[in-house]
């Protein structure tokens, strides 16, 4: 992808893929198998710069543009989409809204510890009724005095319950005519609780979380833009979060069919590599082409990013569509491995489970279609 990428962009894919490689690789499977998030993966992770790789040094960042970032995930979800999820969850949806809509005080105080790994953040906008219709909020947060106090709950929550959670921010209904707002709230908050939630079929190794609020005080100050502004802030952040999901899609993707290429020249039936079976080669063809066409869209949609041109169509049309070739290739990479495919012994099977949630996260693919749409004139 010459025309996108420069040097720097070409030495980040490397650095990224040679550590997800060296350290990630080996432990993937026994962290997925025992739902186990791993702090010193996370630590690692921090030190290599890859928290807040798009936020202003002033700020702690390292103030790299969109497409480095996006790079970086695409190259861990080429390994394990569990810690690409703990990065891209975290840049994205965790400081995003804070780097781009916080005061300045808000952003000195918790941007230097969330661009190190040490700490990381939540994304409270989903819950049990509000999925697709996120404005269908019902956690309502009530003001009295210089304090907002917050009922109701959130469910499906990234990096929210780890040991190094700092808070999360959360849309809450505040005005008497539904008005939505975003509001931070630190961990140690009383009233504020979040509880892991366990029996994943994919990204085990991530951490998710519900969340729970129960006459929850926080500070009149903690609100993140202006009042009534909640809706646009979450929304806003999806947008550049559906980059992060596509590039998951297309770094699993990658590495699904690394593997079934693999796989296929080594396995030999009748004689000779499967490979060499047109009904295989055929295969392999058509998830070569889906994936150069999968990073030749999500490139695009980043690059309108990074040059400040409108990309909420384009982001919508990358993330549903390397969702959907992250299942196309996850689902031929097993068939070509058969039987063993099936089998918690060949990396493939974790690849098929963890391709699941990209149709689903951050906006199904059926939303996907809606944004588009409406984009389009329809």
């Amino acid at each position: 992808m010459d025309i996108f990428c420069n040097e720097q962009h070409d030495l980040i894919r490397q650095t990224v893929r040679d550590f997800a490689e060296r350290e990630i690789k080996p432990l993937a499977a026994e962290l997925d198998e025992k739902e186990t998030f791993s702090y010193e993966l996370t630590r690692r992770m921090g030190e290599l710069g890859l928290f807040g790789m798009t936020i202003s040094p002033e700020y702690g960042g390292q103030g790299m543009d969109y497409l480095s970032y996006i790079i970086a995930v695409e190259e861990l979800a080429r390994v394990d989409s569990s810690q690409a999820a703990t990065l891209a969850a975290h840049n994205s949806l965790g400081v995003g809204p804070i780097y781009n809509y916080g005061t300045e005080e808000q952003k000195r105080h918790y941007l230097p510890k969330l661009c190190t790994g040490e700490a990381l953040w939540g994304f409270g906008l989903t819950e049990p009724e509000a999925g697709s219709d996120s404005r269908g909020t019902r956690t309502r947060a009530v003001r009295e005095g210089n304090q907002w106090i917050i009922n109701g709950s959130k469910i499906f929550i990234t990096n929210a319950a780890t040991g190094i959670t700092w808070g999360s921010t959360v849309q809450a209904v505040t005005g008497s005519n539904g008005e939505l707002s975003a509001i931070i709230v630190p961990q140690q908050t009383p009233g504020f609780s979040a509880v892991p939630m366990h029996g994943k079929l994919m990204w085990r190794a991530s951490n998710t979380a519900q969340l729970f609020f129960n006459d929850c005080r926080v500070p009149y100050e903690n609100l993140l833009g202006k009042e009534g502004e909640g809706s646009r802030i979450m929304l806003s952040t999806l947008d550049s979060g559906r980059l992060a999901i596509a590039a998951m899609g297309l770094g699993l993707a990658q590495g699904a069919y690394e593997m079934a290429l693999a796989y296929a020249q080594e396995r030999k039936q009748f004689g000779k590599p499967i490979a060499k079976f047109q009904a295989i080669a055929f295969k392999l063809a058509d998830m070569a082409t889906q994936i150069e066409a999968a990073r030749a869209l999500l490139y695009k949609a980043t690059w309108l990013k990074d040059k400040g041109k409108p990309f909420a169509k384009e982001a919508a049309m990358a993330k549903l569509y390397c969702s959907e070739v992250a299942k196309f290739v996850a689902d031929e990479a097993v068939q070509i491995h058969g039987g063993y495919g099936l089998m918690k012994a060949y990396g493939i099977e974790r690849f098929y489970r963890d391709q699941r949630l990209l149709q689903i996260g951050e906006g199904t693919s059926e939303i996907q279609r809606l944004v588009i749409s409406r984009y389009i004139g329809c």
